[in-house]
């Protein structure tokens, strides 16, 4: 079953998460000029776009360089999403990005795994092995999720402070219950592709 442009879209924006990752921007950007705010968190998501990019356009090689099927990509590609959407609706606020230096952040730990973390890829990945004649779109795709990101986390103080902590944690459990059926539909089709070839 192909994956349509919509859903690759929407698949995306889940696994980057722009909602959940505003209290993490605020909190980074807290000690930077807020004139520059901008400018990082542009910056951070084309990092974030480039790094995406990169992946679709060499990651077939990768999974042939590494002998792996699409089957055994499906299933991890699903447990990785499921484990992100397990953190999305259980969050702690555990400071999982404890002991940063002070100052600017620059790429990790926002771009990366904030924004292209292991299951944007996972993803970005999983969309190209399953149909590699369709790049221009899923470049697209990227492209929409990423400005999607991008427009959440320049008003992502305003967001906070107009919905919230509680609210915030909210939606972001809303879509982390959203991301477990992907997750789950994702393990499903790489285990029948198993059977099929047992």
């Amino acid at each position: 079953m192909d994956v349509s442009f919509a859903s690759a879209v929407v698949i995306l924006v889940l696994v980057a998460d722009p909602l959940g990752n505003i209290p993490v921007f605020v909190l980074l950007l807290q000690n930077v000029e807020p004139a520059r705010r901008v400018r990082v968190i542009v910056r951070e998501c084309a990092i974030a776009f480039a790094v995406l990019i990169v992946f679709m356009l060499f990651g077939s090689e990768l999974l042939a360089l590494l002998g792996l099927s699409d089957r055994s990509l499906n299933i991890a590609g699903g447990v990785i999403l499921f484990l992100i959407a397990l953190r999305m609706v259980f969050r702690q606020d555990d400071g999982i990005f404890g002991g940063l230096p002070e100052g600017e952040p620059f790429i990790v730990p926002l771009a990366i795994p904030s924004i292209a973390g292991p299951a944007a890829i996972a993803t970005v990945v999983l969309l190209v092995s399953r149909a590699p004649h369709r790049t221009l779109e899923w470049s697209i795709a990227i492209a929409a999720a990423m400005a999607v990101s991008l427009l959440v986390l320049l008003f992502a103080e305003r967001i906070a402070r107009l919905v919230g902590a509680r609210g915030l944690y909210a939606f972001e459990r809303l879509m982390g219950l959203i991301l477990t059926a992907v997750a789950v539909e994702m393990l499903l089709r790489g285990i029948e592709g198993l059977m099929r070839q047992l």
